[in-house]
């Protein structure tokens, strides 16, 4: 890269650090700090959650499985037709969320259930929140490590230490302000991008068509593939309601919002502007193999895997590393790191929130004055976690992309279970709802262990129902002899637990029926 291409990055990172101390110096609160006063704009916020699904991770990880990787393509935009349907049923489920006014999501289940059930979801969240963290940390220190020419331990640091500052002065409010100026800049350097790779595409195009279907009409159950259009829809389906409902990294931006109102038109535009952005990334991905048939060197250019294969990961920056001219080039990398900095300054802020809300000001009564500090001590903290973490990525997936949902499909499904109690089945007790979120689990080792040829895009629904079905058996079983026999001089109230169990019963045969014709299907 050229000097000029250097002054564009580091002038980029200086405006970000002054933005932040402009956006940050007049917080004093918690609610301040984690979720901007309640007084961000729906459509930044909006534009927002786009940017950090949307972010580096995708840009690394889309055109590596869409380009290169052997059995990906376009099929993976099957996954984004599940967003829309997801986002209209969070329309109406996150409402009662909404309205308990909390900072932390996961208080909302101990309004509803206990204390047991928040600390549950909430660790859960912090385990794999902080882990899929640390693979964002390493995608982006792999590009600065290939664009700067210096070691992957020196772009780390480089990276977190502006990504930290940064989130530790500005709050969330810098956060969502960072997002949009991100996905100006991402979607120009994707354009710029198609732009370059017109030529290469069209001219091997025909090359190209064993990568261009977008459906494959597969269950992913026993076909060993686990990208069919089944698992990755209604695989899809169960992980963005999980991931945009329950997950405090998205939902805190729910949260953000003014009104409920303004909550249900941030999830209807998400709905509406992701699949836009994503069908670019694919696009990129078909020039860059495009571009590969034309450069022979292009692929044994990249740097290696610790397995010795080449990192598909760094196909986009390699590109622009190679054929964009000085200044452009910049742009371009500019773009990388604001979808870095947004997304990972985004997770350690809902790290913090969680960690602080659910493990500390909920058991020691602190001023508000101390636990806004110690909002950004445990901000660092998390910092610090995602880069030793950063260093252990290329052991679990070959891409970006799919480390991150492997991550996140193994307790995806339990947490959507839990939730989905306390909305709509509180009356089974804290009891019953976290055996049916230990019987996800335990579900979805079963099938990850014992049944290989499953796409993995599935755990999210078995993990999903198989929370729910244990919830209502341990329900069924305990209100059929504890809580019954307990409330025995209670007449009146031994007929509603009677009553209860029986309602259980008839949705648990009927959750047993439904699975059982799909599976017959």
């Amino acid at each position: 890269m050229s000097s000029l291409d250097w002054w564009v990055i580091g002038g980029y990172l200086l405006g970000m650090l002054v933005l932040a101390v402009y956006l940050g110096w007049r917080q004093g609160s918690r609610t301040d700090y984690y979720l901007g006063g309640n007084k961000l704009p729906g459509w930044t916020l909006a534009t927002s959650i786009v940017a950090t699904q949307c972010s580096t991770n995708s840009l690394l990880g889309a055109p590596a499985f869409v380009g290169f990787i052997a059995g990906g393509g376009m099929l993976w935009l099957q996954y984004e037709l599940a967003v829309p349907l997801a986002m209209l049923l969070l329309c109406f489920a996150f409402l009662p969320i909404r309205r308990a006014n909390v900072i932390s999501i996961y208080a909302f289940l101990e309004q509803r259930l206990g204390l047991a059930s928040r600390m549950l979801a909430s660790g859960c969240f912090l385990l794999f929140r902080g882990v899929a963290t640390g693979v964002t940390v390493y995608g982006v220190g792999s590009v600065v490590a290939l664009i700067a020419d210096i070691s992957f331990d020196m772009a780390i640091l480089i990276l977190m230490g502006v990504t930290i500052a940064y989130d530790l002065i500005g709050g969330m409010r810098a956060v969502v302000i960072s997002d949009v100026i991100q996905m100006v800049l991402l979607t120009g350097a994707v354009i710029l991008a198609l732009v370059f790779l017109y030529d290469p595409l069209t001219i091997h195009f025909s090359e190209l068509t064993h990568r261009t279907p977008a459906l494959v009409n597969d269950w992913g159950i026993s076909s060993g593939n686990s990208y069919g259009f089944w698992p990755m829809f209604f695989g899809g389906l169960f992980l963005y309601m999980a991931y945009y409902g329950c997950d405090q990294s998205q939902a805190q931006r729910l949260l953000s919002a003014e009104s409920p109102k303004q909550t249900q038109k941030v999830l209807a535009l998400n709905g509406l502007l992701r699949f836009p952005l994503v069908l670019a990334y694919c696009f990129v991905g078909l020039g860059l193999a495009a571009y590969a048939l034309e450069h022979s060197d292009f692929v044994a250019s990249l740097p290696l895997t610790e397995a010795g294969k080449p990192n598909y990961n760094l196909v986009f920056p390699a590109f622009v590393a190679l054929e964009f001219a000085p200044g452009l080039a910049g742009l371009a990398i500019v773009g990388l790191f604001a979808a870095a900095m947004s997304s990972i300054d985004s997770a350690l802020n809902s790290l913090s929130a969680s960690t602080l809300e659910d493990f500390v000001a909920r058991f020691k009564p602190l001023p508000e004055k101390h636990l806004f500090t110690l909002s950004k001590l445990v901000t660092l903290g998390w910092g610090l976690f995602a880069v030793a973490f950063s260093y252990q990525v290329e052991r679990i997936a070959p891409t970006v992309l799919e480390a991150i949902n492997k991550i996140g499909s193994m307790a995806n499904g339990p947490l959507l279970g839990l939730f989905g109690i306390a909305l709509f089945l509180p009356v089974i007790g804290q009891r019953s709802a976290i055996l049916g979120f230990i019987g996800g689990l335990l579900v979805n080792y079963i099938v990850f262990a014992f049944l290989p040829s499953v796409s993995w895009l599935w755990w999210n629904v078995t993990g999903f129902v198989g929370c729910i079905l244990t919830a209502l058996l341990s329900a069924v079983f305990i209100l059929g002899t504890t809580s019954v026999r307990n409330m025995a001089i209670d007449r009146p109230a031994m007929a509603v637990a009677t009553s209860i169990k029986w309602q259980l019963c008839l949705m648990t045969a009927l959750i047993l029926a439904v699975g059982s014709a799909l599976t017959f299907l």
